[in-house]
């Protein structure tokens, strides 16, 4: 009989309790642990929001707070490239005509559930300013969903000198971007020219390393 996966987004339903507290102890049946490789009856110890070990679930003194003896446990997904508010609108069209800033928050609040429960742990959202909202309500517990790391929001102005790109960049940054988004292209159906320099490029691309971000190119 084949032993059912569990993937291990119940991590992140429980972390924001679990500061300063008494670690979480998960047992597996199966560990898959990332590494290519799979495991017999494990344990996965958890303080705070970081595994903190893997031993033997034999392992004297461990108290098991997670028994999960018949399941296969793997880590959590990620996905670099997600608009986690995206969704048809109540046209059943994904033009969102006609809907209320309260509609789009909700939906974006139900993405996050789902993708999360799908066992995605961590996600991209390349991304709206509207993201920032859903990323703090995640970060205190309020909105289950995975971590979330996102642009908040792009840059597709080709008139604006470096500087101006530059200083752009470092105002992403302070209102809590994770990444900087910038479009360098037209698209596909648009014979994929170039549309910033590149000396607009090489600005949106090394301010945010002075930052410690990265830049992500939309680029065809």
């Amino acid at each position: 009989m084949k032993t059912p996966v569990l993937v291990v987004s119940a991590f992140l339903l429980i972390a924001p309790k679990l500061a300063a507290q008494e670690p979480v102890v998960i047992r597996a049946g199966v560990l898959i642990d990332g590494r290519g490789n799979m495991q017999r009856d494990m344990a996965i110890v958890i303080r705070g929001n970081r595994i903190e070990r893997v031993v033997p679930g034999s392992t004297p003194g461990l108290r098991v707070t997670h028994n999960l003896v018949l399941h296969t446990v793997m880590p959590g997904m990620i996905d670099t490239h997600v608009h986690i508010d995206a969704h048809f609108g109540p046209d059943g069209r994904a033009t969102n005509q006609g809907e209320t800033p309260a509609q789009r928050s909700y939906e974006a609040a139900r993405n996050a559930y789902l993708t999360l429960m799908a066992g995605y742990t961590t996600v991209q959202s390349i991304g709206s300013p509207g993201d920032s909202a859903l990323k703090a309500a995640i970060e205190r517990g309020d909105v289950k969903g995975p971590r979330l790391l996102t642009s908040l929001g792009s840059l597709s102005d080709t008139s604006r000198p470096p500087d101006e790109i530059r200083e752009w960049v470092r105002q992403q940054a302070a209102r809590g971007a994770d990444v900087i988004k910038i479009f360098a292209s037209k698209s596909i159906r648009d014979a994929r020219a170039q549309t910033l320099t590149d000396a607009q490029i090489r600005a949106a691309c090394d301010e945010p390393r002075r930052t410690v971000k990265r830049t992500w190119v939309h680029a065809h």
